[in-house]
């Protein structure tokens, strides 16, 4: 039986013609122009396509499996204030992978710095591209056991200009808020969607292995 998901073309069905920087500031973009085979075998027309490049990141959903609670954060998103909506979104704790620093420890150091929050016993839910047409950054997605009781307040680093708002939120009201659309960010669906699949699972094993 023919597996559906098996490749055809690969990376060396691709002719890079050019590569150069066209902006370089808190990101860069680069334009390639390159052709490649299509399906049938022919080449296809030279081809332009720019691409966003602003390193790797890692997303982090903490959960308390004894209160059954999520903890998210609300911070200013550039992106929500060019469209014209609330740009103060409720999102998932994120950050920045450092030259040296694994996906585990930036998992660690983002959710002590934007929630006042420790964690241990990640679960690696997965590694994705955000939005592979345009966007090079590639994400690392956990989840991870947290005491949520004494989660509260504002954090974030002044000299990152960050001011983010640690909110606990019971994880049948955050799935519910999810259904109603009010979060519009796709890492928070992915993360909600997941618990929701092992919830019950890690309720288990984490409460039973801490008591």
């Amino acid at each position: 039986m023919v597996d559906p998901l098996a490749q055809s073309l690969t990376r060396d069905d691709v002719e890079l013609l050019n590569a150069k920087n066209v902006y370089r500031g808190y990101a860069r973009v680069e334009e390639y122009t390159l052709r490649h085979h299509h399906y049938d075998g022919s080449w296809s027309a030279p081809v332009t396509r720019e691409l966003f490049k602003s390193g790797d990141a890692v997303v982090v959903l903490p959960y308390d499996p004894v209160n059954d609670t999520v903890v998210l954060i609300e911070q200013f998103r550039i992106s929500a204030y060019d469209r014209g909506i609330t740009p103060w979104l409720v999102e998932c704790i994120a950050g920045r992978i450092d030259k040296g620093e694994s996906p585990e420890e930036v998992a660690i150091r983002e959710t002590k710095e934007e929630a006042g929050c420790e964690i241990n016993n990640l679960i690696k839910i997965g590694e994705m591209f955000a939005s592979p047409g345009i966007f090079a950054e590639y994400l690392t997605v956990f989840c991870a056991q947290t005491d949520s009781t004494s989660v509260q307040g504002f954090h974030g680093l002044d000299d990152e200009q960050e001011d983010i708002r640690a909110i606990v939120l019971d994880f049948q009201k955050a799935l519910t808020a999810m259904e109603a659309g009010r979060f519009v960010t796709a890492p928070i669906f992915l993360c909600l969607n997941w618990l929701a699949r092992n919830r019950e699972i890690l309720k288990e094993k984490w409460i039973t292995t801490n008591g």
